[in-house]
């Protein structure tokens, strides 16, 4: 027969051994069991046979057969206005010494932490930066077609031509390692005009795709360039009232709803687990 459910109160400040284990990625929480009682796990130094057990996995020395076990490192996700003249990357070209978002992001896992796709240089508003690799991936993926909205003044007169040239998809080249290797039609681009003057257009933009400065690049092709623009939403999360230069961290049911959007969570099933960043990906 198995043994008798224990249920015996962790100590506060405390976590039951076998799920200390189990989240550090040993096996699953009955196996880590079965290690306990066969007298292969060590805390401080110590033996350990008998359950309930209970340890701190911040603070204890928690070894199977002699190794030091790891913890998962936390998940952090943060949300930022990043002003103009920044760069979207953790340090500058050899050489060069200009502004960075991490000069300005003074997180506590700031040197873990990177950003999800890029703005250009002179682009400000709403930027995502974190250590899950595995979001990251998919919100850059265009399979999940996560949109992201932009606000735009433009020079010009924006059309019912260009509207309708928009929403078709415009043919950009394609251009890799700076060099045009053929073209390729932009999927639809919604465009509201919000305000149009004698001379420019204020417009609110909303596209799936992630290519280089598509935003510039289409807006461009129906002959209205950007002035000025600012990203306000990835998907479900908005810039609201963030200040320019400002970062918070994601609030939980942003990044539930994020999550969501990219299939790191089911309906009614709860979260997958999220693979750590991959050194590429910093």
């Amino acid at each position: 027969m198995p043994p008798a459910k224990d249920t015996t109160a962790a100590p506060k400040g405390l976590e039951r051994l076998q799920r200390i284990l189990a989240d550090a990625g040993v096996a699953s929480r009955r196996a880590c069991e079965e290690l306990i009682r066969e007298g292969q796990v060590e805390v401080n130094g110590e033996l350990v046979t008998d359950l309930p057990a209970f340890a701190d996995p911040k603070r204890d020395d928690i070894r199977v057969n002699g190794r030091r076990i790891k913890m998962p490192e936390a998940s952090v996700t943060v949300v930022f206005n990043k002003p103009t003249a920044t760069l979207t990357t953790a340090a500058d070209e050899p050489g060069m010494d200009r502004r960075t978002v991490m000069d300005i992001v003074q997180h506590p896992l700031a040197p873990r932490l990177f950003p999800i796709g890029r703005l250009d240089y002179d682009t400000t508003g709403l930027l995502l930066l974190t250590n899950d690799g595995e979001l990251a991936n998919r919100l850059a993926h265009p399979r999940y077609e996560v949109p992201k909205t932009y606000r735009a003044i433009v020079s010009g007169v924006m059309t019912k031509e260009s509207l309708a040239e928009l929403e078709r998809g415009v043919v950009l080249a394609h251009r890799t390692h700076g060099k045009t290797r053929g073209a390729e039609r932009t999927q639809a681009v919604k465009v509201t005009v919000t305000k149009q003057l004698r001379d420019r257009a204020h417009l609110e933009i909303t596209l799936t795709e992630g290519r280089n400065r598509e935003v510039r690049r289409v807006l461009a092709r129906v002959g209205c360039p950007v002035r000025k623009l600012e990203r306000v939403a990835i998907g479900p999360v908005k810039l609201a009232d963030l200040r320019r230069g400002n970062w918070r961290d994601i609030k939980p049911s942003e990044l539930k709803d994020l999550k969501k959007a990219v299939g790191l969570i089911d309906a009614g099933k709860g979260p997958r687990p999220s693979r750590r960043p991959s050194p590429e990906s910093r």
